[in-house]
């Protein structure tokens, strides 16, 4: 699922499009939609598609080759739509993974790149690949441990910030359970007063990536970019602040996950 713009970035980095959340949004005014199927079926059906971002997303051509991932690792996207990140990533010699609920998302993708994929079952699911490149149709939800045993890392840029709070944390958790204990993730936030506006895009704010993601994660907050000034109709929604920051998910060795669930228990 993708405002586009270019973020005011800190000293060392460059203003670049950031997300697929960059471009100014259409009017979301009931969040409690985006719980839904059927809301992210009719966006895709009616071609209201003002999160899609045409083009690759600039922070993951910056951070992503600070990861250090070896060629061949198995990245899992998503929520993914049909975003040119996921080309980019097979172009970096990784296999790609993503999930998407919209069939119409996840054909157009492979038609506008002329890919023909192999369409299977694939539980709940539906599998289309084409070479290393793999989009499961379906709900994400859905997905178990034993479709994900060989993802070595996580894109998430505009997953966690399309939820509400209350499926942010089930979102979380879910992720925690199906993807491996060793991979790493790189993950794409925005924080703001969410009293003076209501999401889509949700403010999610560095104290809530701790609770969702400590007991698995050394987190590292990479950059943080001001970004009010390149959203205008955020502003105009009551926002006079917003920031967006890129995080380092990194896997805790097991004893360090124990000795965090001592310390919260």
């Amino acid at each position: 699922m993708l405002f586009s713009a270019l973020f005011a970035a800190p000293l060392g980095v460059s203003a670049i499009p950031s997300s697929r959340y960059d471009r100014e949004p259409p009017n979301w005014s009931n969040e409690q939609q985006t719980m839904t199927p059927e809301f992210w079926h009719a966006r895709w059906q009616n071609g209201e598609l003002g999160w899609h971002l045409e083009e690759i997303n600039g922070h993951l051509r910056t951070f992503w080759p600070t990861l250090g991932l070896p060629a061949d690792t198995l990245v899992f996207v998503p929520l993914c739509g049909k975003t040119l990140d996921l080309l980019w990533l097979t172009s970096q010699k990784q296999r790609v993974i993503g999930i998407e609920i919209s069939e119409i998302a996840v054909r157009d993708f492979f038609a506008e790149h002329g890919l023909t994929p192999e369409v299977t079952k694939f539980g709940a699911l539906e599998r289309w690949q084409a070479g290393e490149l793999t989009i499961l149709r379906g709900d994400f939800f859905d997905l178990t441990a034993t479709d994900l045993t060989e993802v070595g890392a996580v894109y998430d840029c505009a997953s966690l910030i399309a939820l509400p709070k209350d499926l942010r944390a089930r979102y979380a958790e879910h992720l925690k359970s199906i993807v491996p204990s060793k991979a790493l993730c790189l993950l794409i936030t925005f924080a703001y007063d969410q009293e003076k506006m209501s999401g889509p895009p949700f403010a999610v704010l560095s104290d809530e990536i701790a609770a969702l993601y400590a007991d698995r994660y050394r987190i590292e907050d990479l950059a943080t970019f001001d970004a009010i000034n390149d959203l205008p109709t955020l502003r105009d929604r009551g926002l006079s602040t917003l920031s967006k920051t890129i995080w380092h998910l990194q896997p805790l060795t097991s004893n360090q996950a124990i000795a965090g669930e001592k310390q919260t228990n």
